[in-house]
């Protein structure tokens, strides 16, 4: 018995094929949410941000400036695993390379700079080191929610996600604009 099942586990790894492949390329296997969708929906939504008139106003309240952006907490309520983590990258991704807005570190990687610039203090030449309370404040928080609705019959499914997006400015608590991205997918087994 433990031969038979020894032979079949060889020849099922006999079978496998690994094949590289351009990461810009859409690939969809199981109808989840990927890498694609995360992507898409990332530029998607800075577009739609940076096109409203929070950034002009800001802009002409603040002689051109470009306002100080913080890309805050992703949650996922949707029915799927989805680490808002690599949406969050896609989002901050996009609001560089829009040049149009700057960027200051946010979480647990603010707190990993600090403890850099914490042991800088002692082991850092005074030339060199960085100094406390020099950090840019943030003029505006992002910050989303990922959600989805399923509609299943039978072999047959429909996947809807509606990623939607806060700006918040840090001063006031307004909320200066709101977006969403909708994506939908039809499955079939």
């Amino acid at each position: 018995m433990t031969l038979c099942v020894l032979s079949l586990v060889a020849f099922s790894c006999q079978n496998r094929k690994v094949t590289r492949v351009d990461p810009n390329k859409t690939i969809d296997l199981s109808g989840r949410w990927n890498d694609t969708d995360s992507k898409m929906t990332a530029n998607a939504m800075i577009e739609q941000v940076l096109t409203g008139p929070w950034l002009n106003n800001f802009r002409q309240a603040n002689e051109g400036e470009k306002p100080v952006v913080i890309v805050g907490m992703m949650r996922n309520k949707s029915h799927e695993h989805i680490n808002p983590e690599t949406f969050s990258k896609d989002l901050e991704r996009s609001f560089i390379t829009s040049q149009k807005v700057r960027l200051v570190q946010s979480g647990e990687k603010r707190e990993e700079v600090r403890g850099e610039r914490a042991d800088q203090q002692e082991f850092s030449s005074k030339s060199t080191m960085k100094q406390w309370g020099l950090e840019v404040g943030a003029d505006y928080m992002l910050q989303g929610v990922i959600n989805s609705t399923v509609d299943q019959y039978g072999r047959e499914k429909v996947v809807e996600y509606q990623i939607d997006l806060e700006l918040t400015d840090m001063e006031t608590n307004e909320i200066v604009w709101i977006g969403d991205k909708k994506i939908k997918k039809y499955i079939k087994d």
